[in-house]
């Protein structure tokens, strides 16, 4: 794992150590109810970088009716942390292809927090 910034951008030549900026735990599953308990916190700390890759960990590991619903939300963490970065186009962009993949979704799960879906969605970028 590469040491990066609050962003997610890769601190070059730096390895993590105690003072890293805190990031994702590199893991091969994770539960809907984890994932948006984390998603839930990272979005309130306003760490999108860490929201795409809590639903990018969900996303892979989830049951085929869950995976464009995970998608989606990597996709719009993805456009947020472009927005945060400074890349305006990037983000609406990304944003758009997350709301068309949001809506090709199956109807969300029991765990699915419908207030940190829209938390996540209800945005600057795009329409």
């Amino acid at each position: 794992m590469q040491a990066r910034d609050r962003l997610g951008r890769p601190l070059r030549g730096e390895s993590i150590t105690a003072d890293s900026f805190p990031q994702v735990p590199e893991r091969e599953y994770i539960s809907c109810q984890q994932a948006w308990n984390e998603i839930t916190n990272y979005l309130t700390r306003e760490l999108p970088f860490h929201v795409h890759e809590v639903a990018e960990q969900r996303w892979r590991c989830a049951p085929i009716t869950e995976k464009q619903l995970w998608r989606a939300c990597a996709q719009m963490g993805a456009a947020r942390t472009h927005e945060a970065r400074g890349n305006h186009v990037g983000a609406i962009r990304l944003s758009e292809r997350a709301r068309e993949t949001l809506a090709t979704s199956d109807p969300m799960s029991p765990e699915v927090d419908s207030v940190a879906l829209n938390t996540l969605f209800s945005t600057m970028l795009g329409p």
